[in-house]
């Protein structure tokens, strides 16, 4: 049996991939972290891009085409999914996906949707409809700049979009691996390209591993759509986004805290995403109680 991803699956990451390289990149979030005004001002939502994505079919992906969306299924979500963490896209992307054929205007884009996840409520302020009790929520100072965070009083709410979440996870640490792999090529010392380094390619290929080992367990969990299969899959998709943006960042040194650098912003972004979904602590839960 062939468990590799189908031409039309490759198209379709490819063309998600090509979207967002052409409608936002990562420096346009160092810029508007930097304080530089987005399309709808600074921190805010680019509503133009959302209405895009809408009309693209991103967030109707897996509604019926008789009711207006693609007709595809959750393997192609999570590939999709694994490109917007790769692009850093801002915005609540997996609760308006989830909200399609349920909110009006989410598939299209015209509506953002929110949604009460954990203890946490990213982008409130800039959401349509948000979905939860949001009651008392009160504005942190979020990690990510570019993921601005509310969070309610009480108990946590049950985790939405898990298995979306780790696909972001799964972007974000293949594509900080990439990068460090490609600064290590280009970056000297003593002569000599930092890559030239045993310790910097141990640090690479230790990278590479936890990318793949997460990328198999997320794929699994997209194919079979099992609880404890999506527990596993987010807890090892947290650890490479994690562990991988650390990497990165000691390959880039100094350099790498700069806003001329993007994987600060993927370091930051999966501290934020590892509380979003199915924390860590419920999943390692839930995976202990099943053995």
């Amino acid at each position: 049996m062939d468990f590799q991803p189908t031409e039309d699956q490759r198209a379709l990451r490819a063309g998600v991939r090509e979207f967002l390289e052409g409608r936002f990149s990562a420096r346009d979030a160092v810029r508007w972290g930097e304080g530089e005004p987005s399309p709808e001002g600074a921190g805010r939502l680019d509503r133009g891009l959302w209405r895009e994505l809408g009309k693209a079919g991103f967030f109707a992906l897996t509604l019926p085409e008789a009711r207006g969306g693609v007709g595809l299924g959750r393997p192609e979500a999570v590939l999709a999914f694994e490109e917007a963490g790769r692009a850093l896209l801002p915005g609540p992307a997996v609760a308006t996906f989830l909200a399609a054929g349920e909110v009006a205007g989410a598939a299209s884009g015209d509506t953002v949707v929110t949604a009460v996840d954990g203890t946490l409520v990213p982008w409130l302020a800039e959401a349509d409809v948000v979905q939860g009790d949001a009651a008392g929520a009160v504005a942190l100072r979020s990690l990510d700049p570019l993921t601005p965070l509310h969070r309610i009083p009480g108990p946590p709410a049950p985790g939405r979009g898990t298995l979306l979440h780790a696909a972001e996870q799964l972007g974000s640490a293949a594509r900080t691996g990439e990068m460090a792999v490609r600064y290590a090529r280009v970056r000297t010392q003593f002569g000599r390209p930092v890559g030239a380094f045993q310790a910097v390619q141990h640090l690479c290929a230790q990278m590479f591993v936890r990318t793949e080992v997460a990328r198999a367990a997320v794929y699994a969990a997209a194919v079979t759509g099992d609880p404890l299969e999506v527990c596993g899959a987010k807890l090892l998709a947290d650890d490479a986004a994690v562990r991988n943006a650390r990497d990165c960042l000691q390959v880039h040194g100094g350099m790498g805290f700069t806003w001329e650098a993007e994987v600060h912003l993927h370091l930051k972004r999966a501290w934020v995403r590892a509380e979003l979904g199915q924390s860590a602590d419920a999943a390692a839960e839930a995976l202990a109680d099943a053995l």
